[in-house]
């Protein structure tokens, strides 16, 4: 199976180039290739002529789309659509990186990969707006959505909070903000396992498990045998250009359509500590 993965230097792309077995991997980042150019997205297609395209490029930074809006739909929504366009003339098979961040939060129970996308931010509505342009485009397409994505590989929020515990006795962090955190390499492993199956629809895939910002934090003081006070905080303490779902839980029912299953976040959190103290 040959593979192109646009989004290759960001966080999940680095994890699916290192955790991907049993395929040929073509990895560009946007250096490489602009998916706002569709003549660009064209050429790199014709040379790879990929099975499947892993479409994790994107403008993710959450409160910049807020600044920015005009870049978010430009990466997020029309790139996107881009690259759709060009897989069905090509007749590959595309899986497309989505996010909770398409829903309002206003639920208290998992969403379901059947419930109304409702997206209270420029990022949600650029995901959420490429999901539904794709679908039309390519009723055969498989959509993974996934959220609280941390990994060795890049700037996330475990990161964070070990950089401010290095140098600060106490941390506030919110905890009216519950959401499933996601291991990139654990993602990655899906991603593939989805390709090798066939897949298409809607896949909700994060580490089993949840918890709030507040708890994540913790586990990663505790987990790092470090000494830092987490104290609860509340999100309006800590007002962002972009508003947050309160619950962005995603429900697993729609992966374990296709037998697989992913590992409790806070082991996987144990793994993102051992990469961590193995590069430091």
């Amino acid at each position: 199976m040959r593979v192109l993965i646009f989004g290759a230097t960001g966080l999940l792309g680095k994890a699916l180039l290192h955790n991907w077995n049993n395929a040929e991997l073509h990895g560009l980042g946007s250096r490489d290739a602009d998916i706002r150019d569709r003549n660009v997205v064209g050429a790199v297609v014709d040379r790879v002529r990929p099975d499947w395209i892993v479409l994790a490029a994107a403008f993710t930074d959450v409160d910049g789309c807020e600044s920015n809006p005009e870049l978010a739909f430009a990466v997020n929504c029309e790139g996107a659509v881009h690259v759709a366009q060009t897989a069905k003339k090509r007749h590959a098979r595309l899986l497309f990186l989505s996010t909770d961040y398409v829903f309002d939060g206003t639920k208290t129970t998992p969403y379901e990969t059947s419930d109304a996308r409702a997206p209270r931010s420029v990022y949600g509505c650029s995901k959420a707006k490429a999901e539904e342009q794709i679908v039309a485009l390519l009723p055969e397409c498989c959509i993974v959505r996934t959220s609280w994505l941390f990994g060795a590989g890049g700037r996330c929020f475990p990161g964070t909070i070990l950089k401010l515990a290095a140098s600060r006795n106490e941390i506030d962090v919110v905890n009216d903000q519950r959401g499933s955190p996601t291991y990139a390499p654990d993602l990655a492993q899906a991603i593939a396992k989805l390709c090798e199956k066939d897949a298409s629809g809607i896949v909700h895939v994060t580490n089993a498990g949840d918890c709030t910002w507040f708890e994540l934090a913790q586990a990663i003081v505790r987990q790092a045998g470090l000494s830092t006070l987490i104290r609860p905080s509340t999100s309006d303490k800590f007002v962002r250009p972009a508003e947050r779902p309160r619950y962005s839980v995603l429900s697993s029912a729609s992966l374990s359509q296709y037998g697989i299953a992913m590992p409790k976040w806070e082991e996987a959190l144990r793994r993102y500590l051992v990469e961590m103290a193995g590069r430091s």
